[in-house]
């Protein structure tokens, strides 16, 4: 199958110890090893890639590299008995855009064991609307399904909610059933996460406050944290009897404040959720339940399309907490 050579690629590069983005056409013939070709069709924008590509956060590990935790694509050539050319596919994770070339590209080499088929009843686009974020929410319920939260157990809070992982977390535990609680720091999103199923609103600096109390007034029977740090502490501290918290992210800091006191009085669990090397198994049946539970219209609404230009700004955005929902980026736009 025909693949574009020299393909356009977002290209990160430590210059004199100063690491700099561009867009520029590079030769198949130096993507990295790997036994599967893939021509990309979509990838997507993580706060993962912002940090990367802004040069926010030591993600990347070597360069020159080509950022993107997550694409979907056709395969174009194939070493591997798993695929063949014209065999869809999608991939998050393993490692793509941190220590080996990523998706924001027209092309990649992978290993086929990063692979997944595209799941049925799921478009390529709508593959990437999902990307990260939207498996890495699922983890997260799967999670809190695992220790016996349920609909009928109480509210559940998402923290950060109006971000990739958060937007997704909302809609689906609303579809699902539960009292969703979302939390932001955005005044003007509360309609967009009403929109989206969510019950309450809370304000986020209401929770971002230390506390010298070991156990304050149960609220919450789970939740998903995104943010870590003093909001992560408030929330264990807010956690009713058996509850439990998928913890995800550390916007609000990597360091936490706490006691043993919600563990061992109400029994709460706080379970970290680390969707990039997520076993293969476990992969599948999370894509499997989003093609089938996530309301895909509402998906559509939350999600905005880029092209390869426009990733350095939208990183931007995204590192200043401006961007609401899902982007995808067509990287042949």
């Amino acid at each position: 199958m025909p693949y574009p050579d020299p393909f356009r690629a977002v290209i990160l590069e430590n210059i004199d110890g100063t690491v700099h983005n561009s867009i520029k056409e590079i030769p198949a013939s130096t993507l990295p090893e790997g036994d599967v070709l893939v021509s990309i069709a979509w990838s997507s924008l993580n706060f993962k890639d912002a940090l990367a590509v802004t040069n926010r956060g030591k993600i990347v590990r070597r360069f020159p590299m080509v950022p993107g935790i997550d694409f979907s694509g056709t395969v174009v050539e194939s070493k591997s008995s798993q695929f063949k050319p014209g065999d869809p596919v999608v991939l998050t994770g393993w490692g793509a855009g941190e220590d080996h070339w990523g998706g924001l590209s027209q092309l990649a080499r992978v290993k086929s064991d990063w692979l997944l088929p595209l799941p049925e009843k799921l478009t390529l686009k709508r593959a990437m609307s999902i990307g990260t974020a939207g498996l890495t929410a699922m983890f997260c319920i799967m999670a809190l399904e695992e220790h016996n939260v349920r609909p009928d157990k109480g509210n559940v809070l998402v923290t950060g909610a109006t971000g990739g992982v958060g937007s997704v977390a909302v809609i689906l535990l609303a579809k699902l059933g539960y009292r969703v609680v979302a939390a932001t720091g955005k005044s003007d999103a509360h309609e967009f996460l009403k929109s989206l199923g969510a019950r309450e609103i809370i304000d986020r600096h209401k929770l971002a406050v230390r506390s010298d109390k070991p156990l304050e007034s149960a609220r919450w029977t789970g939740a998903i944290d995104n943010i870590g740090g003093e909001i992560l502490a408030t929330v264990l501290r807010h956690m009713d009897r058996d509850g439990c918290v998928a913890a995800v992210g550390l916007t609000g800091g990597s360091e936490l404040h706490t006691t043993v006191y919600p563990f061992i009085l109400r029994g709460v669990s706080l379970v970290g959720v680390a969707s990039g090397h997520m076993p293969t198994q476990r992969r599948r049946a999370a894509w499997l339940r989003l093609a089938n539970e996530l309301p895909m219209e509402t998906l559509d609404q939350i999600t905005r399309v880029a092209g390869l230009n426009d990733v350095p700004a939208l990183c931007e955005q995204m590192i200043a907490g401006r961007i609401c929902g899902r982007v995808v980026v067509d990287v042949n736009a």
